[in-house]
This record gives structure tokens, sequence and C-alpha cells, in this order.
């Protein structure tokens, strides 16, 4: 993971921010032509069903007159034609709809994980990891079927709503201006009632289908341990109360959709009947033919297949815009911004923390200054929870500070945390996540510099072992040292490691942080090490050491290189509890 700055080192962002949606459509980097071409064979599908359902009408109602059968061959003709073409036009629109949609999620996740990439990754430190999948699959997926499910339905519903009024407009004027207003009744009222019923349906099962998928998540990844603690029955418990919530957040909506569903039909039936009183006088009148009648009366029925699909258009438009806001609010809003004066903040060559005060909404750690420069190796010591953890993630800019400030190292920062992923796939791979050009040799230098050597030669193919899902067949301090090893593949400048020693026996934990050490001085990295580990600290080039301070939150109480600190009681007993364990 990358990271760069804190706010108080970019320009602000601007006073009107785009729309979500607006936004994450862009991601999709749909070309305008190809919904054109979508739109253009969908209104050739529906308006072949309106010129059946026509053609049909005054076919029938001809053919009772009895005529010469020749009068009838046309439209018998035209019949099979738009029967046929219907079919034909609708599966290629179904194609050319497809490809917009597929295409489109295509590049929105592309761009999404390079935006990620990219970004401090702020927000993505307070989303859980259930909560998280949810975004990158489903709201994606919920955003790329804005195109195919609300913008191309309304634009073929728009232009056979136009064709339908234009056919019985031409015979029956006044049918022809019943049958607009009953299309925008069932085009436009009843969207906008779905809309406003799915606008609180989707807030509520969007934190429903997240609650459910950190749910869920949680009792996969975790079975056996909650198994163990007799924990497993109440998370399932509350794993079904989710699925409630869930159910009763979708049939919250039901009666406004009800309401919108009946207001179609009841269009749909207000249109032939206004059409039937108002063609019956003209056919008496002598102004409209009888067979014009069947055709006016019976063409609205195939006229309303365009609105019908409208509000579920209108649904999705509102399920697209909450996920849109959803993936938005996980992107860093400064990465494409620019200073006041136009230009791009240029890197600097130091990550440096000046008074800066870490926690997660209480400080936990304040009044902090560092200087981390390339080829500099600093280590922070400590007890558990003195905020080391949180020290760390705040000078990757995953957590923005309380107070004081980080300087912008331009996203060359690589944190190795202690639940860093470790995916299902080779150990070669898992490397290449650092380096897509990473070797075999490569790897295997690495992982034998990290103290996995043997363990390399142990595993049956190598570097082209499979790993379990999250590493789950790998030991503790394995997966430890593959993290390691895949963060010294980087080529990134700085290193943030939290607690590589942990799960890993004296020597070896020492052996690790040594290794760590060294990568500043032989690679020329800035590398910051928070360990318990002191014995292994004689190559670094600082040691801070925090602790309680007079207040509620940590302060450093020492600093300084391993054997001037040997001096201090307190820091020389810590060390000397090592040589005893």
């Amino acid at each position: 993971m990358s990271a760069t700055t804190t706010p108080t080192s970019r320009a602000a962002a601007p006073a009107r921010p785009e729309a979500p949606l607006r936004q994450a459509v862009r991601m999709l980097e749909v070309r305008p032509g190809r919904v054109v071409v979508a739109v253009l064979w969908g209104t050739l599908a529906l308006g072949c069903a309106v010129g059946l359902a026509a053609v049909a009408a005054w076919l029938i109602a001809r053919a009772s007159q009895m005529p010469p059968v020749l009068t009838l061959s046309v439209a018998v003709v035209s019949v099979r034609a738009f029967g046929i073409g219907r079919g034909v036009a609708r599966y290629v629109e179904r194609l050319a709809s497809h490809d917009v949609a597929l295409r489109g999620m295509t590049a929105l996740r592309t761009n999404l994980y390079t935006r990620l990439a990219d970004g401090t990754g702020e927000a993505l430190a307070r989303v859980r990891r259930g909560d998280l999948l949810a975004r990158v699959g489903a709201d994606v997926d919920a955003v790329g079927d804005v195109v195919v499910r609300a913008i191309i339905p309304a634009g073929v519903a728009a232009c056979v709503s136009l064709l339908a009024v234009g056919i019985v407009g031409a015979l029956l004027p006044a049918a022809g201006v019943a049958l607009a207003v009953c299309l925008v009744l069932a085009g436009v009222l009843a969207p906008w009632l779905s809309a406003r019923a799915s606008r609180t349906t989707e807030a509520d099962t969007a934190h429903a289908r997240a609650e459910m998928a950190s749910r869920t998540l949680e009792a996969v990844e975790g079975a056996g341990a909650l198994q163990v603690s007799g924990a497993l029955p109440a998370r399932l418990e509350a794993l079904r109360a989710t699925d409630r919530d869930l159910a009763a957040a979708t049939d919250a909506g039901a009666r406004t959709s009800a309401l919108a569903a009946a207001i179609q039909a009841g269009a749909v039936g207000l249109a032939v009947v206004a059409s039937l009183l108002l063609g019956v006088p003209a056919v008496a009148a002598g102004t409209l033919s009888a067979t014009a009648l069947a055709v006016v009366v019976l063409t609205p029925l195939a006229a309303f297949e365009g609105v019908a699909a409208l509000p579920a258009a209108a649904v999705q438009m509102e399920r697209s815009r909450r996920a849109a806001a959803r993936i938005v609010a996980l992107l860093d809003p400064r990465a494409d911004h620019e200073t006041a004066d136009g230009a791009t903040p240029a890197p600097t060559h130091e990550l440096r923390a000046s008074r800066l005060t870490v926690g997660w909404d209480v400080a936990c750690l304040r009044d902090v200054d560092l200087v981390v420069r390339p080829g500099r190796a600093l280590a922070l010591v400590g007890p558990s929870g003195v905020g080391k953890t949180t020290l760390l993630l705040s000078l990757a800019g995953l957590v923005p500070p309380l107070a004081g400030e980080v300087d912008d190292v331009a996203g060359d920062v690589v944190l190795v945390a202690e639940d860093g992923h470790v995916f299902e796939t080779t150990v070669l791979e898992n490397l290449r996540v650092a380096r897509g050009d990473v070797t075999a040799d490569d790897a295997t230098a690495v992982l034998a510099q990290v103290g996995l050597g043997g363990w390399l030669a142990g595993l049956p193919d190598g570097v082209e072992t499979m790993l379990g899902p999250d590493a789950a067949t790998v030991s503790g301090g394995e997966r430890r040292r593959l993290l390691v090893a895949r963060a010294l593949l980087s080529r990134a400048t700085y290193l943030l490691v939290d607690e590589p020693a942990e799960h890993l026996d004296a020597g070896t934990a020492d052996d690790l942080v040594r290794t760590l050490l060294a990568a500043a001085h032989e690679h020329d990295r800035g590398v910051v090490v928070a360990t318990h580990r002191l014995a292994a600290l004689g190559d670094a080039d600082e040691v801070v050491v925090l602790g309680p301070g007079p207040g509620p939150a940590a302060v450093v109480t020492a600093r300084g290189r391993h054997d001037e600190l040997l001096t201090d009681a307190t820091y020389a007993w810590a060390a000397a509890q090592e040589e005893h364990r």
C-alpha cells in the first residue's frame, strides 16, 4: 500500500465537488457512440413490436371485411418481418448493451484500483474488509448497470414513445394527444414514485448489504477461532439478524413500488379507453375508417412496452447513485488536484513528522517529531498499546493525524502491516504484488534474506507452490516474513514495518530486524521498524522510545542510538530482560 500526504500539505479541494455518479460514470470510460448504437438497436426492437401491433390490428380488421387476398399480402409479409425483426434486433441490442456494460465495469475496476493505489488510502483504513469487498464488487457492478439498465432503456423508451404517438396521431390527432399524456403519466410519474421509494430503501439496503458482507467474511475467515471460543453461534445469529434487516429494508418500499406498478397498468388501460372513446365518434363521422380504428385502439398496447422499463430504470439510477457515492468515498479527493498555482506538488526527499498527534478520534500518542530520509534506519519501541502501529499508519497516510503535519513523499511509502493480505496463489505471484517483474531467482534470494530459505526448499514446487487462502497453509512467522520479503522487493523509498518479529523465536526475530535495518544502508532506503525487540537495534540510526506521558496520551520518553540509550535505566532494564528469556 502506498501513501502520500496529510490534509495539511495539499491544496484545498474545490468548493463544488463533482457528483459521485458523474465521477464514477467518467471512470467507466463509456464511448457515447456505443451507447447510441445500443439505443438504436433497442428502438428498432420495440419499434418492430409497435409496428407488429399496428399492422396486425389493421390486418385482422381488414380481413374481417373479406377483401381479395392480394390486398392483404403486404400486411402479411410485414407481420412476419416485424416478428422476426423484433427478435433479431433484441438479440443484437443485448449484445451491444452488454458490451458497453462489461467494458465499462472493466474500465471502472481498473481505474478504481489505480486511484486506490495512487491515493493516500485514508478512507480504506476506516472501512471493514467485508464492506470494502462489497464496494469493489457489488457496488462497481451497480455503477456499471446504470448504462445498460437505466440510460439505454430511457433512450429507447423516449424514441419508441415518439414513434407510437406519431403513428396514432397521424390517424387520429386527438388519440395521439391522449396517448402522449398517458405515456407521460406512465413514463414520468411511475418512475418518480419508484425512485422515491428506492431512495430510502437503497440507503438501508446498502448498509445492510455491507454489514452482511462484513459479518459473512468474519464468520468464514474466523470460523475456527470462533468455534473454539464459543462465539460462532452468536455471530451466526447476528448474521441472520442482518439478513432479516436486509429483507425488511427491501420490503419497506414495496407499497410505493406497487403504486407505481398500478399507475403503469392504469395508464395502459386509460390510453386504450381514450382511443376507443375518441375513435368511435370519428368513425361515425366518417373521418376515420373502421380498420384505422383498430390500429388506433390496439397500438398503445405495444407502445407502453418501452415505458414499462422506466420504473426499474429509475430504481437502478438510485441504486447506482448510492453505489457511486460509496465507491467515491474510498478515493483520495486530492489525488488529481493541482496546487493553487496550477503545478502538481513536487515530491520531497524526507519523510518528516512535526509535532504529530495521532489516534482514532482520541489521541493515543502526541507531539512526535521524526525525520526519515533514504539511507536512514529508525526504530520505534515501547509497550503494547502505546501507539506504534497508529503512528506508522499516520506516517503512511492511512490515518489522518489529529494535529501536526506529515510531509508528502509522493506515494513512495510501503507499509507492512500485521494484517497484510497473502493471496491464494503461488509464492512467486504473492511476491509480484510488490513488483510485477520479480523473477524466480529474485524471489529465492529475498526469501533467503528474510530467513525463509529452508522453508522454500521444503515446498513441493518451490516458488510455484500454491498458498492457501490468506496464508492459511503457512505459520504466523512464515506469513510475517513473506510480507517483509514482498516489501523488500518493492521500489518504494520508504519502508514502514510493524512488528516484524511477531511469532518468531528470539534469534530469528533479531536476524529479521537486522535485515530490515541493513536495507536502509545497503539500498539507500528510509526504514522505520516498530518492534519489541531491542537486542537487534544496534544498526538503527535512531531509536525512539514511546511511553506513558503526563496525560492520557503517550509521548516520546527517550531517543538516540541503541548504545547511548543503554545508559538509561529503564531502557537498559528492558534490554536485559531479553537476555533472560
